[in-house]
């Protein structure tokens, strides 16, 4: 990866400067993204009710594994494409993003057709009642029939970035926030279309920038283009990419798992409004994790390159400015979940019963959101360092052996509060397993320097 036309600069410019330069766009892009849901919740929750905002809530899992499948194709062929231009073999490249087309078309109407067929009775299962399955309903429909759209949206937004083109990556992302919370009040306020204002808006949004990233990469003057012959799928380049994107996907697929656990449990001890709250708890707590996943990128490269350098002593200054920044964002989080938990929560809705349920799960959930900051870097760290295994583990460790005990037996004790403290507990005991990995590989570290 190139900075200012020289990867050398990553082993030799000021960690501090570096980890700015390649975090703040970074930074820009998942916020935007992260303000796609927020923004969806903001106007469904004013505009259509408290139990809409239950039946977006219910909707969480079939957007969590639709995004599964999307980072099975996007991130494997993103990957796949940087090692192709890096061997500077062009035509496999091309031909990689056409396969990307074709891919994403097949899985997308794949997932379609199979989640339309059983829509509803998924969602009972996911916890939907009489009350919110309308609601979920009417906007999963739209999302699924612009599903295609947004998967191949997000895999050629990943193709930008991979492809030398970050900052239009960056503004094809902007560009379609910016005009969903354009197209949400006008669909929900003006024309009155109910929560499926707001999936048309996302869809439509999306598409717009699609037909942009379409025609960026239909420009025959780039050494990455469409054209005739790329679209056949080629055996090794589909097996290849799906493999490389099969750790991202489990740990979406994962975290599907578990919304559908903490919505089944919320439902079952409080009820409809439960869910709603955990809906706007879980949008708060997002956008949080989304900056501290910029800082995570731009660290990315400078461990990676300092880390194959042998530079030791520049992987542990970017990794403890990478940790002071994100816990400085977890604990802003922190301060303002316990200090105005009812102003945030009302920025979703005007029902004081949704607030004060809201609140509540807010004040719970970021108990220790402090310490969440270095346990997201500390993963991501070893991702870098091309240490994947430990970092996948350190992620379905919190999942499944941590939160998902805690969501099994805590609320049989506490009730509704029992799901909501499932959540710090589990980010304290996966912080201390993190805490003890990072030691114990710093200290391999130190060995070779000492001989």
């Amino acid at each position: 990866m190139k900075q200012n036309g020289s990867p050398v600069a990553l082993g030799t410019e000021n960690v501090g400067k570096l980890l700015m330069q390649y975090a703040i766009p970074a930074i820009i892009a998942m916020t935007a993204s992260s303000l796609y849901n927020i923004t969806d919740s903001i106007f469904i929750g004013h505009g259509v009710g408290a139990l809409a905002i239950s039946g977006l809530a219910l909707t969480f899992p079939l957007m969590n594994l639709a995004a599964a499948f999307g980072s099975l194709v996007g991130i494997g062929a993103s990957t796949l494409m940087s090692v192709r231009l890096g061997q500077k073999d062009y035509e496999t490249a091309n031909k990689i993003l056409g396969n990307v087309f074709i891919l994403n078309i097949i899985l997308g109407l794949a997932y379609t057709v199979v989640m339309l067929l059983f829509l509803d009775p998924i969602l009972y299962f996911f916890g939907a009642s009489a009350a919110t399955l309308p609601y979920a309903h009417q906007y999963m429909v739209v999302l699924l029939l612009g599903n295609v759209v947004t998967h191949m949206y997000l895999g050629l937004n990943a193709l930008l970035r991979s492809t030398g083109r970050p900052q239009k990556a960056m503004y094809a992302t902007l560009l379609s926030v910016l005009i969903n919370i354009i197209l949400n009040p006008l669909f929900i306020f003006v024309f009155k279309w109910g929560i499926q204002g707001s999936a048309f808006a996302t869809v439509i949004s999306q598409t717009l920038m699609l037909i942009w990233q379409i025609n960026i990469f239909s420009n025959k003057k780039h050494l990455i283009h469409l054209k005739k012959g790329v679209f056949r799928l080629q055996r090794k380049i589909v097996v290849d990419s799906l493999a490389i994107g099969l750790a991202p996907f489990m740990m979406n697929a994962a975290s599907c798992v578990i919304v559908v656990i903490i919505n089944q449990g919320l439902i079952r001890y409080g009820g409809d409004l439960a869910v709603g709250a955990y809906g706007i708890v879980n949008r708060v707590v997002f956008l949080f994790m989304m900056i501290v996943m910029g800082f995570n990128q731009g660290m990315q490269p400078i461990a990676g390159y300092n880390f194959g350098a042998g530079h030791y002593e520049r992987v542990t200054e970017v990794l403890k400015r990478t940790i002071f920044w994100a816990t400085a964002v977890t604990t802003l989080g922190f301060i303002i979940g316990q200090l105005f938990p009812h102003a945030v929560a009302s920025i979703f809705t005007n029902d004081t019963k949704l607030i004060d349920l809201a609140s509540d799960g807010l004040r719970i959930v970021l108990i220790f959101f402090p310490i969440i900051g270095f346990q997201m870097v500390t993963s991501n760290f070893f991702q870098s360092i091309g240490m994947a295994g430990k970092a996948i583990f350190l992620s379905l460790t919190r999942q499944l052996l941590f939160l998902l005990p805690c969501l099994l037996i805590l609320p049989h004790i506490f009730g509704v509060n029992g799901v909501w403290y499932s959540l710090p507990s589990a980010d304290l005991a996966s912080s201390i397993v993190s805490a003890f990995m990072l030691i114990t590989q710093f200290r391999k570290f130190k060995k070779p320097a000492l001989g």
